[in-house]
């Protein structure tokens, strides 16, 4: 049996695709129930996370098992295999140990170095036991994982290398202020009562909000949240049911979102009305170009800059030569018929004269093919994409912030077209990919990855030995068997022997076939713990015609062992 792993990250996919393959709870139980049940794997636990999905599993083929693992993956998470496959990646023993090992460390985390993975870790292998799909290979390796990441945390400072999800997800809101100044004083909202929605809110208290507020579904684990922040006694904390939450986003300063919820948690109208937002901003906030770099964006006149026929209420010419529309986060949401729409009206809009100061006109078709382009990438991927570094343009002034949003969940909880509400700043899971991307980082991390790579080489090398041990066990009961097999021909033929000549005989004879194993057995164990040693033990149960059945007895018997051990711990 072999390990394997199947799955797709923030590394891997956009944000688009995870959140669309975000597994629920009842789920990831099926999955896992479905994988052990599947032909080639006997033992399987899943690790979901915000920005991870990943099957593990002990496989007896390796083609075959990343063909099952990622049929299962897409019919579970209901993202079409086809769709799914590219952004899916694949890591096979050693490789899949270093993978999980990494995970564990912070190594390939978001923010690198946060520590909440370990507990997600843990709690996947409490399901996987609870549902008894995680076997020996499985429950080692998990604990191990967490032996590892405990050890990097302990023994380096690859905490400072980065923190939670949610200390970075509020340093971006406070746009390089202190977050400690930022949050003094203000009321915040937190909807949801699982781990990182308490998380969240216990960073809040930390930081200095006055007060908090928690929305959940069940009533009781969001009283329960803030009956523990009370406690701490530094904000005043209290539980709302999920309805009030429009109510309360008329009074809160921050809010923090991060449900198991499959659709949108807040809207952008339930925003917009709550805090008297305008949905769109006008054309004509635009400010004059004085900056250097790429010329200015072409701009109608005001009389023309709006038309009932374009659904996005934008200027027919507003970009610099790379199409941005203003960034493509103020087109955010929209559907891929509307920017057809507005294809189809820039390529019939009156143009700017060509008097005055000299600037750079899009032609009009190349426009059109643009948005068009644009748009039949919304039409495949199911969102306006962001551009990381979009081409210098005039950017809209915009109030003040008065409402942050920051959202954890995945799929996300809060609609994208928040971005385009005024006095409004959000905070999501993609947004954190794109801010922490060129992070630098610290120091620590290469001795994070010098302890991972010791980790890796022990693991492995312990479990080459322990493959060999049920061999080498069945090999010294044959000899065993053997000599207790002489032993009774020699009473037969000697009946005169005395008990003290018979004792004394028998462990003569035992010394000898010990003596002779001894050496042989333990070189074995050494060289099956290199790589490439696997082929050993099928080496000695060959050379000592050992019965299969009598081998796989013992494994059986082990398991059975660690089974009992780790029910009674």
């Amino acid at each position: 049996m072999s390990l394997l792993v199947v799955g797709l990250s923030h590394r891997s996919a956009p944000v688009s695709v995870l959140e669309r393959a975000a597994l629920h709870a009842d789920a990831q139980v099926k999955l896992l129930q479905d994988t052990v049940a599947a032909d080639p794997a006997t033992e399987a636990a899943v690790l979901a996370t915000c920005n991870r999905i990943e099957l593990y599993a002990d496989v007896d083929k390796f083609h075959a098992g990343v063909a099952e693992l990622s049929t299962l993956l897409a019919q579970h998470s209901g993202v079409g295999l086809d769709e799914l496959t590219p952004y899916l990646y694949v890591h096979y023993e050693d490789r899949a140990v270093h993978h999980l090992f990494s995970v564990a460390c912070g190594l390939d985390s978001m923010v690198v170095g946060e520590g909440q993975i370990l507990g997600q870790i843990k709690d996947s292998l409490a399901r996987a036991q609870e549902l008894h799909t995680a076997g020996r290979l499985l429950n080692d390796l998990f604990q191990q994982a967490l032996r590892v990441g405990k050890r990097a945390h302990s023994e380096t400072g690859i905490d400072r290398a980065g923190q939670s999800l949610v200390t970075f997800g509020l340093e971006q809101l406070a746009l390089g202020a202190e977050v400690s100044d930022w949050a003094r004083g203000k009321k915040a909202l937190v909807i949801g009562a699982g781990s990182m929605s308490s998380l969240a809110a216990a960073t809040l208290a930390r930081v200095g909000v006055t007060e908090i507020v928690v929305a959940n579904r069940t009533a009781d684990r969001a009283e329960r949240l803030a009956e523990i922040l009370n406690e701490g006694g530094d904000v005043s904390a209290r539980a709302v049911p999920m309805d009030s939450v429009s109510d309360e986003l008329t009074r809160a300063d921050v809010v923090v979102s991060c449900t198991g919820a499959t659709g949108l948690v807040l809207s952008a109208e339930a925003v917009a009305a709550a805090r008297g937002s305008v949905a769109q901003l006008d054309a004509d906030e635009v400010p004059p170009f004085h900056g250097s770099g790429a010329a200015p964006a072409a701009r109608l006149p005001a009389s023309s800059a709006t038309d009932e026929n374009c659904p996005l209420d934008l200027a027919p010419i507003q970009t610099t030569p790379g199409f941005s529309v203003l960034g493509e986060a103020a087109v955010a949401g929209m559907a891929a018929s509307e920017l057809e729409q507005h294809a189809a009206w820039v390529d019939n809009a009156p143009r700017p004269q060509s008097s005055g100061p000299a600037v750079t006109v899009l032609d009009p078709a190349e426009e059109a093919d643009a948005i068009a382009a644009l748009a039949a990438t919304a039409a495949v991927i199911g969102r306006v994409p962001e551009r990381r570094r979009p081409e210098p343009v005039a950017e809209i002034p915009r109030p003040t912030p008065s409402l942050f949003l920051l959202d954890l969940a995945m799929p996300r909880d809060i609609d994208a077209a928040v971005h385009r509400l005024g006095g409004v700043r959000l905070v999501d899971i993609e947004s954190l990919a794109d801010a922490s991307a060129d992070a630098p980082m610290a120091a620590d991390v290469d001795q994070v990855r010098r302890i991972v790579a010791d980790e890796v080489a022990a693991f492995g090398a312990a479990l080459r030995a322990a493959h060999i041990t049920p061999t080498v066990v069945a090999l010294r009961s044959m000899a065993a068997e053997v000599v207790a097999g002489e032993i009774a021909r020699l009473d037969g033929r000697l009946p005169g022997l005395d008990d003290k000549q018979r004792g004394e005989i028998t462990q003569t004879v035992r010394r000898v076939v010990d003596k002779l194993l001894h050496a042989p057995t333990v070189r074995v164990k050494q060289l099956a713990a290199e790589p490439g040693g696997a082929g050993y033990a099928d080496a000695l149960r060959t050379l000592f015609d050992l019965d299969p059945e009598t081998v796989a007895a013992v494994s059986r018997a082990e398991d059975s062992t660690d089974e009992k051990d780790r029910g009674s711990s």
